[in-house]
């Protein structure tokens, strides 16, 4: 048996399935921050960025100290030590290298308000730390005319 045929007015149209897809009326789907605006900065992008600005001022002012450092940001200790904690960074004196471990320093950190300068100024002051660590300097010895106002 043959099928009968159909005239081409009752031919249904094609589905158009994929990209052009309109669901109720809202259009075609985009990034979540549109066309315009820049891209969004990751808490990773953001730590990384306030560790390595930190270490180009550190190496601006001590430059022979620490022409040869190495730093590292790592995600976080690969142990705990029990009874004293989780490390916020790692320093290494025979290899020059300190390693800054982004979770603990991000995530463990008491801040009396929880915004963004504060979140780099923990960031700061942990790189300050271990660097005045690998030097055997005080913090607050590292860039003291930065402290001075008067």
């Amino acid at each position: 048996m043959s099928r009968p045929r159909r005239s081409a007015a009752q031919t249904p149209a094609p589905v158009q399935r994929g990209r052009g897809r309109d669901r109720h009326g809202r259009g075609i789907r985009s990034s979540a921050t549109g066309p315009y605006l820049p891209p969004l900065q990751t808490r990773i992008d953001t730590f990384d960025m306030t560790v390595a600005s930190t270490v180009d001022y550190l190496r601006s002012v001590w430059p022979d100290e620490l022409a040869d450092a190495r730093f590292e940001v790592a995600a976080g200790p690969a142990t705990v030590i029990p009874g004293v904690g989780v490390e916020r960074w790692a320093v290494f004196p025979q290899e020059r290298r300190i390693v800054l471990y982004r979770l603990p320093i991000q995530r463990l950190s008491r801040l009396h308000r929880n915004d963004d300068l504060h979140r780099r100024m923990v960031i700061e002051s942990c790189v300050f730390r271990a660097i005045a660590e690998l030097l055997g300097k005080d913090p607050w010895d590292l860039a003291p005319d930065r402290f001075r106002h008067f």
